[in-house]
């Protein structure tokens, strides 16, 4: 795999068990690009390693005055100078491709997933822990996967320097042979320790980065009732203790890197003052001496490479273990999961899943919850009251077909068809769901509405459903002079420029827009004022005739413009009617449009008491 040829047509299904087999699975979808490498660096390391015996060589004939010798080392040291500078532009080459390929393709995975959980991502994984795996994990993981090949180069023309130093001065060769793995494998003790402060070090920066993620979230409220300070504090607080961390886990790796210029350096000493004593008693040629001292100091070189696996194995095997989490997350017990479009959507089976699939039901079937009996006529504005907010929220995520739970009972039918037997996208066509936070991206308004669409609805006739002529009004005020169409005037990042009750409407409107077969709004007028809120229940029951639409709601002018009102209590359906009969007729349902307290129920039993004594006297 080339960089030319990203991204990959498929990234694979990876191992997502734990941290370190999702780091073998990304290096055996590798092996080709760690070959390549892996002989590029042998080649460089080999010719660095080569250069102190052709020194020595070349003593060796200076010694002996042999000039045709020195000019037959002389071509020799010209042939592992090219040697050493094509493996090492090659070897750059080689590992920077394995490096930037394993990242795309972690990238892939962890959108593929993002695309798969949509909204629900960030209910099951901290937001900051998505962004630090979306973005520093990636770059951590890509370089262990480049890391490898140089460090397996290094290590082999470690061994073969030091077979061939015995070979041509067995005397001194022993000393270096013995060295080598001891310098090699002493920071070994220090690395747990290392690891474990590096690990505490990124777990302090995660929550820093979801403190300020959320902080940057929530600033438009927090100025608004005066607690920007106090979480600007807290951030302050949590970098001091990323800082303190840092200068641990920084303290513990000096300590290794001056380890690894201390041990060498008193090897070179041991090399020098033991071999010096060999040529004076004639058992060592001066050649061989010099071929022995560079020799060692040459293999410091590669040796650093071991410092560097260590470190980036250290710095890795967390990422890998936080990227692995997330690519694990499924919705089902049959190791899939489905969600619709981040804010509003609805899917069974993520596509890189095999599954068995049956055939879109007959449009206008009814949609049916055997879980609570919730049924919803087709083409009818049904609208669904629970006393538990959260229930509501389930509630909605079973219609759409991707409850959060794995084993949250029998699927939804529409038209007596199971939703998570149906295919992805004819899943997503049938059913659509917008949750009580729907998310806008960055982007024109145009864009915003550039989705999968019957074409039935306009997006002007949805914008006038949600009641959106104060939103458009607005963004055209803070666009660039030039712009003078409200749909090319571009939205901030979640749309954190406008209100949230203007977010709400125009997440609203790119619903309508869609046009599906059923539609599942959970609390769509929330953020809004009583006024507003009659008119877009109006909207929305004008433009949704004759198709199936769904209401999470306990608000009376929402209840009021539906055809039907279903009540559920503690997880079952209670009750339905319109919602003037159910606000009459059961208690239940009054409690919760009107928010009556026990006691004010109680004096409303009993007026209903007295009226009907009065009544019959």
């Amino acid at each position: 795999m080339q960089i030319s040829d990203l991204p990959y047509r498929d990234p694979g299904v990876p191992d997502a068990r734990s941290g370190p087999r999702f780091l073998l699975w990304l290096g055996r979808g590798q092996l080709g690009g760690q070959a390549k490498s892996l002989c590029w660096g042998l080649l460089h390391f080999g010719g660095v390693a080569g250069l102190p015996y052709t020194v020595g060589l070349g003593v060796d004939a200076v010694v002996d005055r042999d000039s045709a010798r020195l000019l037959w080392v002389g071509g020799l040291i010209a042939l592992l100078g090219a040697a050493i500078s094509l493996g090492d532009a090659m070897l750059h080459r080689t590992a920077v491709t394995n490096w930037i390929t394993a990242a795309a393709r972690v990238q892939q995975l962890l959108a593929r997933k993002t695309a798969e959980l949509g909204s629900a991502l960030t209910r099951r994984v901290a937001a900051g822990e998505v962004v630090a795996v979306s973005t520093g994990d990636v770059e951590k993981i890509g370089w262990f996967v480049e890391a490898v090949s140089r460090f397996l180069a290094a290590a082999l023309s470690l061994v073969i320097g030091c077979v061939v130093l015995l070979a041509y001065a067995p005397t001194i060769g022993v000393v270096v042979a013995i060295g080598m793995p001891v310098l090699a494998l002493a920071v070994l003790p220090l690395l747990p320790r290392a690891t474990q402060r590096a690990d505490i070090q990124r777990e302090k920066a995660g929550r820093a980065t979801e403190l300020a993620s959320d902080t940057v979230a929530g600033l438009r409220v927090l100025r608004g009732i005066g607690g920007e300070e106090l979480f600007l504090s807290r951030y302050r607080e949590a970098s001091q203790e990323v800082r303190k961390a840092a200068v641990r886990s920084a303290r513990m790796w000096a300590l290794i890197s001056a380890i690894q210029v201390l041990l060498p350096g008193a090897l070179l000493i041991t090399v020098v003052w033991y071999g010096s004593a060999l040529v004076l008693d004639g058992r060592l040629d001066v050649g061989e001496l010099v071929a022995a001292f560079s020799a060692v100091a040459t293999m410091l070189y590669p040796l650093r490479h071991f410092e560097e696996i260590a470190m980036a194995y250290s710095f890795s095997r967390p990422s890998a273990k936080r990227a692995a989490r997330v690519l694990s997350l499924t919705r089902t017990d049959a190791d899939a999961d489905a969600e619709g479009t981040e804010g509003s959507g609805s899917g069974a089976r993520p596509p890189a899943v095999a599954q068995a699939t049956v055939p879109a039901p007959a449009p206008g079937g009814d949609l049916y919850d055997p879980e609570t009996g919730v049924l919803v006529p087709a083409g009818r504005f049904t609208a669904v009251v629970c006393g538990d907010p959260d229930l509501a929220g389930r509630l909605a995520e079973r219609l759409g077909g991707h409850p959060m739970d794995s084993a949250a009972g029998p699927s939804v039918l529409l038209g007596g068809v199971a939703l998570d037997e149906l295919a992805l996208g004819t899943a997503r066509t049938l059913v659509l769901v917008q949750d009580k936070d729907p998310v806008l991206l960055s982007g024109t308004l145009r864009e915003l509405f550039d989705v999968p669409a019957s074409g039935s609805v306009a997006p002007r006739e949805a914008l006038a459903a949600a009641q959106c002529a104060d939103v458009l009004d607005a963004l055209l005020q803070s666009a660039p002079d030039e712009v003078d169409d409200p749909m090319d005037a571009r939205i901030t990042e979640r749309g954190r420029s406008l209100s949230g009750g203007q977010r709400q409407r125009l997440a609203l409107a790119r619903s309508l827009v869609t046009d599906p077969e059923v539609l599942v709004l959970d609390e769509p007028t929330s953020a809004v004022d009583s006024h507003t809120e009659a008119r877009i229940a109006d909207g929305i029951a004008a433009l949704r005739t004759g198709r199936t639409t769904v209401v999470l709601a306990s608000s009376p002018l929402l209840l009021d413009r539906a055809d039907r009102v279903v009540l559920v209590h503690e997880g079952a359906v209670a009750a339905s009617g319109t919602h003037r009969e159910l606000l009459h007729g059961d208690p239940r349902y009054r409690a919760v449009v009107t928010r009556e307290t026990e006691d004010e129920q109680r004096l409303s039993r009993l007026e209903s008491v007295l009226t009907e004594i009065e009544e019959s006297a």
